[in-house]
């Protein structure tokens, strides 16, 4: 059995682990283009930060570890095109340009994903980077040493991460996004209008509801950043307005959504039976809405190239679907989410209701303790919960892998008040805030039965 593998970093790297400890008569092959496999891109901050001081503990495998198991790896090496009838695929050596065809009997495509990289008038000037591998997190940090005044463009995630790095490294960071606050995708604006308090506190500038119009600068360099309503000088710019999968290579080959995920079963199998996919390139079934969506996460992926290991011989394991659960460290506050927020639900058509509730989490007799905002969003007919966010100083976000498991399982909001959580007071409270919110619930509804 010939098993080939395009791309090895999260998905990648955990397929071919499985399979090469699963089949150990399997010949395996991977083809990267970069010079690593396996970067955790989600402590790229933390690098940049400095948290990190030693990259290498971001890197959880390399080619060496691979080629103990009895992987052939060909690293810096570029699939051009896949013949699927043939099960061919025609590779380019980047450092040599040596060209090569190698067969296969299965064949997984775990080529991640890409940032988005707008047309932007000037965009291509000096000091203008993107935030995803290795590579460029080195580049920052090596660019970042000489600027004084940093613009983050995207505030989700990395982007925020990234404006906390510099603000703290002292630089003077402005923040920019077109929508009308940061972390739209993950939190309601209760949650983060918090956290837009606390960056401009600390002196940091926001610029929500604002385009990129161009870049301006002298000298091949960056000097300032246009957008709708705005000018603003800079030094550095990092480009963190999202990711795309990418998927080119099999556009044609395999089923994908619009944007060119992947769409694959619940085993991994693509729409041609001898491909699977798995990671950012893939699209996932979305539990609280039952459609596939494209949701990249380190998480997701690691599952996926998991279970494409397993279930390339025979489908074995199904996928469960994801909630698209997440968490966040920024400053001084904690903050998770999973499943529909209620602007997540208006964006997919759909409707929630939903219940907030505000708590500290341990007694008020213990030395500290900690305000808690949880908000949870329910379908209002079934009563099943779709959704849950939750912001504190105090590190409760494992609450909210609670109700990821709770979405999952399609548990409703009045099963969730009386789930038993024990209480102990340097933790938390007699009565859990999540049974809490389930308690809220049942009064909202003024005491209508309850869905069990």
């Amino acid at each position: 059995m010939k098993i080939a593998v395009i791309g090895s970093t999260h998905a990648g790297t955990a397929a071919v682990t499985n399979m090469a400890n699963m089949y150990p008569e399997a010949q395996i092959t991977v083809y990267e283009r970069n010079d690593n496999v396996s970067f955790l891109s989600c402590g790229l901050a933390l690098y940049v930060g400095g948290v990190v001081e030693d990259p290498q503990g971001l890197f959880y495998s390399s080619p060496e570890e691979l080629q103990k198991l009895g992987v052939t790896i060909r690293m810096q090496h570029d699939v051009k095109d896949i013949d699927a009838e043939a099960k061919t695929i025609y590779a380019e050596n980047l450092v040599t340009g040596e060209h090569l065809t190698d067969s296969y009997d299965k064949l997984v495509i775990t080529t991640g994903s890409w940032p988005v990289t707008p047309p932007i008038e000037g965009i291509a000037l000096e000091n203008i980077l993107l935030a995803k591998n290795y590579n460029q997190a080195n580049t920052i940090i090596e660019r970042a040493e000489h600027a004084e005044k940093v613009t983050v463009v995207g505030a989700g995630y990395i982007g925020v991460e990234l404006v906390e790095a510099f603000e703290k490294a002292g630089k003077e960071v402005t923040l920019i996004d077109g929508a009308d606050r940061i972390l739209n995708k993950y939190l309601d604006e209760a949650f983060t209008s918090i956290v837009e308090e606390d960056f401009e506190n600390r002196g940091i500038t926001l610029a929500m509801n604002e385009t990129v119009q161009r870049f301006e600068g002298s000298g091949g360099q960056v000097g300032r950043v246009i957008t709708n309503s705005g000018s603003y000088e800079t030094d550095l710019v990092i480009m963190c307005v999202g990711f795309r999968p990418n998927t080119n290579l099999v556009r044609g080959i395999v089923d994908t959504l619009d944007n060119g995920a992947i769409i694959v079963n619940e085993y991994m199998q693509t729409s041609h039976p001898d491909i699977f996919a798995a990671g950012d390139c893939c699209a996932v079934t979305y539990n609280p809405t039952g459609k596939h969506a494209y949701i990249p996460l380190a998480t997701n992926a690691v599952r996926m190239g998991t279970l494409a290991a397993r279930n390339i011989m025979e489908p074995v394991m199904p996928h469960g679907g994801t909630q698209g659960t997440s968490g966040l460290h920024i400053y001084d506050y904690n903050m998770a989410s999973t499943g529909l927020t209620e602007t997540s639900a208006q964006l997919l058509d759909a409707h929630v209701k939903s219940f907030t509730i505000e708590d500290t989490h341990r007694p008020a007799f213990m030395p500290t303790a900690e305000h808690v905002k949880l908000k949870v969003s329910i379908d209002p007919e079934t009563r099943k919960i779709l959704g849950a966010q939750v912001l504190s100083k105090a590190d409760v976000t494992q609450s909210i892998n609670t109700l990821s498991v709770c979405i999952q399982a399609g548990m409703t909001i009045d099963q969730l008040a009386y789930v038993d959580f024990f209480f102990q007071p340097h933790f938390n409270q007699p009565w859990n805030f999540l049974n809490k919110a389930g308690l809220e619930a049942q009064q909202d509804y003024n005491r209508t039965p309850a869905l069990v």
